[in-house]
């Protein structure tokens, strides 16, 4: 679908669109529709994340927490959406030994424990073991240091699939990002 096709869809149709770029939450792409009609699939992220950013803490827990466990092949696992079990499945996830599964699923509990919401990372470019490694050094973090990570990689995993599902041509997407820059440098 391209941008401008998605512009021109009702309210509503946006919204249902992009329902899964934010995992299980659709209120995400409700409220950014209202900043409509975006120049750029960066303008359209910028917004969703900006939906984000303006949540209650207790929205964004729960967007947080609608996240799957890394890895995990419990009777949850089934509940995995289809993008969820992509990404997972080109990182490696499925393939991962015994070991790195057993070492995973304490991980899991671990975080789970430690933080009150399940683990997030845009898993796209790692492998079982890059995401090992992520996983022990952010639970040396601290609950509110790690609710911003979470919610960052939510951002880039909604980036990801933006660019994914979305059209847009290449010379739209440079001259937002350069525009972007030229906002942040001031």
């Amino acid at each position: 679908m391209t941008l401008e096709q998605l512009n021109a869809l009702p309210q509503q149709e946006f919204a249902a669109t992009l329902a899964g770029i934010f995992e299980h939450s659709p209120w995400v792409a409700q409220r950014a529709a209202l900043a409509r009609p975006f120049s750029s699939r960066a303008q359209l992220l910028k917004a969703m994340r900006a939906a984000v950013d303006a949540a209650t803490l207790a929205e964004q827990l729960a967007l947080i927490r609608s996240h799957p466990k890394l890895g995990a092949r419990s009777p949850g696992h089934s509940l995995l959406t289809a993008a969820s079990a992509r990404e997972q499945h080109r990182a490696g996830l499925e393939a991962c030994t015994p070991q790195q599964r057993e070492h995973l699923d304490r991980l899991n509990a671990a975080y789970l424990e430690r933080f009150g919401f399940p683990f997030v990372l845009a898993v796209r470019g790692h492998d079982p073991l890059s995401i090992i490694d992520t996983f022990e050094r952010r639970l040396g973090n601290d609950r509110e240091i790690e609710r911003y990570t979470a919610l960052r990689q939510i951002g880039a995993i909604a980036g990801y699939r933006l660019a994914d599902m979305v059209a847009a041509p290449a010379e739209d997407e440079f001259l937002a990002t350069i525009e972007s820059l030229s906002r942040a440098s001031v």
